[in-house]
C-alpha cells in the first residue's frame, strides 16, 4: 500500500508539473516564424503557397498540395491542435517525427500521420516510417501487403467513430509522442495508440491536401510519460 502511493503521488506531480508548464506556441497567431513551404509545385511554376495567415488563423488552402514544416525537431511532447474544416471538408493532417523532405510520391515527408480527413480523424498512415497497434491484421489489412512506401498498405484505422464535430464547429486533437509511442485523442475521445514506432524525434508538419482546414492553436508541452486514456475527456 506504501509502494502504491508513492507511485500515485509521483503520478499526479508529473501531470501537475507538465499542465504548469508554459507551451510552445508552434504558431503565434500572427506570421509563419519557425515555418519552412515545401510544395513541389512551387519548384517549377509561379504558384502562391497554400499557407497563409487570415486574420489570426494558419490556414492551410489545400492546393496545391505541400507541408507546412517546423524548422526545429522535437521529442517527448504533447501537441494540440485546434483546426475545423472552413467549407467543404476533405483531406489534410499533421505530420509527426518527420524527416527527409519528399521521401514518399516525391511530395511527403519521410514521418508519420495522424490523419484529419473529414470521418477519419486519428488514423495512422505510415510514411516511409513505420508503427505497430493491437488488432494489427484487422486494422491494416493482411500483412503480406503491409509497407511503408508506394503501393503498400500504409493505413492504420483509429478505434472509434463519430469522434469529430460537425463541419463548421472547432475539433481539438491531442498527439501524444514519447519515445517509440503516439497516442491520439480527437474531443477528448483516445483514438488511436501505438508502439514500436521506428523514430521517436523529428520535426511538426501540416498537410496541404484537397481542402480548406483552420488551425487557431498549433502548441506543445514537454512530457515524460503518457496520459491515460480519460485524460482529456472533458475538453
Amino acid at each position: 500500500m506504501k509502494h502504491f502511493a508513492i507511485v500515485f503521488n509521483l503520478s499526479v506531480f508529473i501531470l501537475a508539473c507538465q499542465s504548469s508548464q508554459e507551451p510552445i506556441k508552434l504558431f503565434n497567431g500572427k506570421d509563419l516564424q519557425g515555418w519552412h513551404v515545401d510544395v513541389p509545385e512551387m519548384d517549377t511554376s509561379s504558384v502562391e503557397s497554400p499557407f497563409i495567415i487570415r486574420g489570426n488563423l494558419l490556414v492551410s488552402m489545400g492546393d496545391p498540395n505541400g507541408h507546412l514544416i517546423t524548422d526545429e525537431s522535437f521529442e517527448n511532447y504533447r501537441l494540440k491542435a485546434e483546426y475545423r474544416f472552413a467549407g467543404e471538408p476533405g483531406n489534410c493532417g499533421v505530420l509527426v517525427h518527420a524527416s527527409t523532405p519528399r521521401a514518399l510520391y516525391e511530395m511527403f515527408p519521410k514521418s508519420l500521420e495522424v490523419q484529419m480527413f473529414h470521418g477519419n480523424a486519428g488514423d495512422f498512415w505510415c510514411i516511409v516510417e513505420d508503427i505497430e497497434v493491437p488488432d494489427m491484421e484487422a486494422r491494416r489489412g493482411p500483412p503480406a501487403e503491409w509497407g511503408i512506401t508506394e503501393g503498400k498498405k500504409r493505413r492504420i484505422l483509429n478505434l472509434t467513430d463519430n469522434s469529430e464535430n460537425p463541419v463548421g464547429e472547432w475539433n481539438t486533437m491531442i498527439i501524444e509522442c514519447l519515445n517509440d509511442q503516439i497516442k491520439v485523442w480527437v474531443n477528448g475521445d483516445m483514438v488511436n495508440y501505438g508502439t514500436n514506432c521506428t523514430t521517436s524525434s523529428g520535426q511538426i508538419a501540416v498537410q496541404a491536401e484537397g481542402s480548406e482546414v483552420e488551425f487557431r492553436t498549433l502548441e506543445l508541452i514537454d512530457i515524460s510519460e503518457l496520459s491515460v486514456d480519460e485524460a482529456f475527456s472533458n475538453e
